[in-house]
């Protein structure tokens, strides 16, 4: 099957290693508004912009880093806070509080073209903030520990995040899917 996938490139490498040779993917850059509200409202209405865009098939991915101490902040805002504090900031947001868990929740939203009802696939990791780790070109991996590791997302094997993270579960999510649709 072929689809677009909006977003950047070490996102869309991901996603290729993932879902596998199967499935034609292709980067597509398009402006969207910001949108603001439930990481599902966001997913589903920018993948329906981006389907009326392309006019065809899209995925579109949205993901969230939520500190549980701040009540889910900075949640799917994740990006903006990086990009103005960066990561010895995000750990400086939990000093004062004991509790340093998180989870990553990553939402891919499913059109088939203009018109069609978006069908979301969530995946999500639960873990802990920690001081950065490991090399830093791929957003907020350095501070994310997940439960059971002792390594952050920046310092795994890539074969092993790709199992075991939040984009890794959606996205089995979605291949599970694409798989079922293409045999009916």
């Amino acid at each position: 099957m072929a689809l677009k996938k909006l977003g950047n490139k070490n996102k869309l490498v991901e996603v290729q290693q993932i879902l596998g040779p199967h499935f034609d993917l292709q980067s597509v850059k398009i402006d969207l508004p910001e949108l603001q509200g439930t990481t599902q409202d966001v997913s589903k209405e920018k993948c329906r912009q981006a389907a009326e865009i392309v006019k065809g098939p899209v995925i579109t991915e949205d993901t969230s880093l939520g500190f549980n101490a701040l009540n889910g902040l900075p949640g799917p805002y994740i990006k903006w806070f990086l990009e103005g504090v960066g990561h010895t900031g995000l750990n400086k947001m939990l000093d004062g509080f004991e509790d340093r868990s998180a989870f990553a929740l990553c939402t891919f939203a499913l059109s088939k073209g203009p018109g069609t009802e978006p069908i979301l696939f969530e995946g999500r990791t639960d873990g802990s903030i920690v001081q950065a780790r490991g090399p830093t070109h791929f957003g907020w991996d350095p501070v994310f520990l997940p439960d059971g590791f002792d390594t952050t997302y920046a310092e795994m094997d890539k074969d092993i995040k790709n199992t075991i993270s939040h984009r890794g579960r959606a996205l089995a999510k979605l291949r599970e899917y694409l798989e079922k649709e293409e045999n009916n």
